[in-house]
């Protein structure tokens, strides 16, 4: 008698135990957020990333009730914010907007103080972004087939500016290098916008810049736009053709953005965030302002996004190890 009872109290239990684990999430989910969101991004002021963030801030701020706080973190490139929000309490209170450099890293650097792959959950992705290659006027290019040949002449003494090394503004440069056969000299900056301003002073000649960063200029006619970096002409720079209609067959090198959350951030609280970021993105004039700053709002699942950031880490690993780039 007494072990068919036991047996009918831990059938109880465990039944009890399955139904909390079943509503838990949803609970956390109706009562998040709780506090005011922070939103890290692991660079300067003034990016495309800290563009995208400040744009979608507001816009979260009144679907979640709470303020929705950008912080800038950068430096490491993008290592110490993306740090910050791996040792994160995993609540949904901290998250962390990434572009493409966020899969660069581990191809990088032998240790990273986190797991690129296992210390964060994917939440939203944002948008795809064009890089544009832009030149001072002084250099005398008007295309990628005019760069390459001058390159060719001047082995080394063609300066491009990046905003870090080993990031995207970086790579793509290395890859036209390598896909072209020219050699030009990397000078690494902290950040786009000082890039930028040597860019404009004519202390650089060449950057492949962020269209957030390049596109005011490209306006004033200060620099000249090459080509972007995407298989198909940005619709933020609709007359600027393709490196690869410019001169390099078969060239292409894609930015994005998106947020991710700390790993063990419950899924109700997932699920949450990202219905409200895709309900921002679709705001007629979220989009029209992304796209100001070189974004094309792009719908996916959160399962679709961690596909994506899985496939990214498999193939910068492919591109970035032969390269033998040394970050500082």
């Amino acid at each position: 008698m007494l072990d068919t009872l036991s047996v009918h109290v831990r059938s109880w239990a465990a039944l009890l135990i399955s139904l909390f684990a079943v509503t838990a999430l949803p609970l956390h989910a109706q009562q998040y957020p709780t506090r005011p969101v922070r939103l890290v991004v692991p660079y300067p002021p003034g990016g495309a990333n800290d563009a995208v963030a400040r744009l979608i801030a507001p816009k979260m701020a009144e679907q979640l009730g709470q303020n929705v706080v950008v912080d800038n973190r950068g430096g490491g490139n993008t290592i110490i914010g993306s740090e910050l929000v791996a040792r994160a309490v995993p609540d949904g209170h901290t998250i962390l907007v990434i572009a493409a450099g966020h899969t660069i890293n581990p191809s990088l650097y032998p240790k990273l103080p986190y797991d690129t792959a296992r210390d964060f959950a994917p939440v939203a992705l944002v948008g795809d972004g064009a890089y544009v290659l832009v030149a001072h006027p002084s250099l005398g290019v008007a295309t990628p087939t005019d760069l390459i040949a001058v390159a060719k002449t001047r082995s080394g003494q063609i300066a491009y500016a990046s905003s870090s090394i080993g990031n995207l503004t970086h790579l793509a440069a290395e890859v036209f290098n390598s896909m072209a056969g020219i050699r030009m000299l990397h000078v690494p900056y902290k950040g786009g916008n000082p890039a930028m301003v040597d860019v404009l002073g004519g202390r650089v000649s060449v950057f492949f810049s962020t269209v957030a960063v390049a596109r005011p200029h490209l306006q004033s006619g200060k620099i000249r736009g090459l080509g972007v970096t995407t298989a198909r002409r940005s619709a933020a720079l609709p007359t600027v053709p393709t490196i690869a209609e410019g001169g390099l067959p078969g060239y292409e090198v894609s930015g994005w953005y998106g947020l991710v959350a700390p790993a063990a951030t419950p899924k109700g609280v997932i699920g949450r965030l990202h219905g409200v970021v895709q309900s921002v993105a679709r705001q007629p004039d979220v989009r029209e302002k992304l796209l100001g700053v070189g974004v094309d709002v792009v719908e996916s699942t959160t399962a679709q996004f961690g596909a994506r950031i899985t496939s990214e880490l498999a193939k910068w690993d492919r591109i970035v190890k032969p390269l033998g780039i040394t970050p500082e």
